[in-house]
C-alpha cells in the first residue's frame, strides 16, 4: 500500500500536468446506541407528521431547553396526545417535539 502511495505521488510530481485518482475508502461512522434508545419507524414517523399537522398547537419557549434527544421537558409543559402511540407532542420554539410521558425526555424532534 505504501509503495503504491509512494509511487503515485512519484508519479503525480514527475507528470505534473496528469491527474492521479486514487479511490478514497468510505468510512460510514454509526452513532453509538443510546442505552434504551428509541426507535420509532418510519412508518409511524409518518402518521405521527400527519396527526400533527391536522392539530396544531400554539409555539411555547422552554428558557434553557435544547431540543435535542434526551433532553427533558419540564413537566409544566403541556403535552398532547398522539393516537396509537405512546407518545405526546409538544411544539417548542416553532418545533415539534414527541416526548415520553413518563419520563418528559424527548424521543424525536420532527422538525
Amino acid at each position: 500500500m505504501y509503495a503504491v502511495c509512494a509511487m503515485l505521488a512519484g508519479v503525480g510530481a514527475t507528470y505534473a500536468q496528469d491527474t492521479v485518482v486514487v479511490p478514497e475508502t468510505r468510512t460510514v461512522v454509526v452513532p453509538e446506541a443510546r442505552p434504551n434508545a428509541i426507535v420509532i419507524q418510519p412508518e409511524q414517523k409518518t402518521v405521527i407528521r400527519e396527526y400533527v399537522h391536522k392539530n396544531p398547537v400554539a409555539s411555547i419557549n422552554v428558557l434553557g431547553l435544547e431540543l435535542n434527544l434526551g433532553s427533558r421537558v419540564p413537566e409544566t409543559v403541556t403535552l398532547y396526545e398522539v393516537p396509537d402511540t405512546r407518545y405526546r407532542y409538544t411544539v417548542i420554539d416553532n418545533r415539534t417535539v414527541l416526548v415520553d410521558p413518563e419520563t418528559h425526555e424527548i424521543v424525536e424532534v420532527l422538525n
